[in-house]
């Protein structure tokens, strides 16, 4: 045991360094005036009354939980189907789909982005394709439909896999059980299979929602700038504007939203688990 917590030491230096230490600084700035030195501060709220009541950071506060909860919802409709679909192939069929899946990912994601403006820009595939079809010649790039695109293009690998790791991991013999007991196959999937799968939806969930509503690369890119999320406002007071402050305080109010979202992913998780009934007896 002392053995193992020496070998502990460097993890958890390393944790301070590089995890504990911005995170207390961000809340340090937040709750100062100092600007981005650490000296003659005082301790103020006003950065966090300066968000709440500015009704333009509101709307783009809601904005951005808008997008995020479209692209859950998105994700969750199209990976849902897919998951189930590859849980139903063959082993080789399905891990060749799998691979299939997780293959994009492995470029970076600010790559996969770019190229979305060359498919979507004017004169590019799509607005040609739109043409042939008799729609015209809509303006795709720089809308929400075109930040709505790449979030969902970006994220819904990470639906389609953690629903997929829960089906592959169903005892089949319930499906068939219920099956020999008369249910239809509408009724195997919604008394069996969707319930046994919904640990994967909520983690699917999770996986989305966090980073889709403190994305600031995709609508800066798809969106040009037109399309302003948290994200972006807290890259601009950092980078642009210098206000560090106020950029913290932006920061720890999306870091407090995401922690309940979290906490409650985490209970919803809990409670279909029955670790919630367990504890009551």
């Amino acid at each position: 045991m002392k053995k193992f917590s020496h070998l502990a030491v460097p993890y958890i230096v390393w944790s301070i360094i590089m995890l504990l230490l911005p995170m207390l600084l961000i809340v340090f700035y937040a709750l100062t005036d100092s600007g981005n030195a650490i000296i003659n501060f005082s301790f103020t709220l006003e950065n966090f009354r300066k968000f709440f009541t500015d009704p333009d950071f509101l709307l783009v506060l809601w904005r951005s939980l808008s997008i995020a909860i479209k692209t859950t919802v998105i994700c969750m409709l199209i990976g849902y189907p897919t998951a189930y679909f590859i849980s139903k192939c063959s082993q080789r069929v399905s891990n060749i789909l799998v691979l299939a899946i997780t293959l994009p990912m492995w470029i970076n994601m600010l790559v996969r982005t770019y190229s979305w403006i060359g498919l979507l820009s004017d004169g590019g595939v799509l607005q040609t394709l739109c043409k042939i079809l008799g729609f015209g010649s809509p303006q795709l790039l720089y809308t929400e439909g075109a930040v709505l695109l790449g979030m969902v293009y970006n994220f819904v690998p990470f639906m389609i896999l953690q629903i997929n790791t829960s089906l592959a991991k169903m005892d089949k013999s319930l499906l068939e059980a219920a099956a020999d007991l008369g249910a239809n196959k509408f009724q195997v999937f919604w008394k069996i299979t969707f319930p046994l799968s919904l640990p994967g939806v909520i983690s699917g969930i999770a996986l989305v929602f966090l980073p889709a509503v403190s994305s600031f690369f995709i609508p800066k890119l798809l969106g040009g700038g037109q399309y302003f999320l948290i994200g972006n406002v807290i890259e601009n007071q950092f980078i642009t504007a210098g206000e560090w402050n106020f950029g913290s305080a932006v920061s720890v109010i999306m870091a407090v939203i995401m922690m309940m979202s979290m906490y409650l992913v985490r209970y919803i998780e809990k409670r279909n688990s029955g670790q919630e009934k367990e504890k009551k007896v």
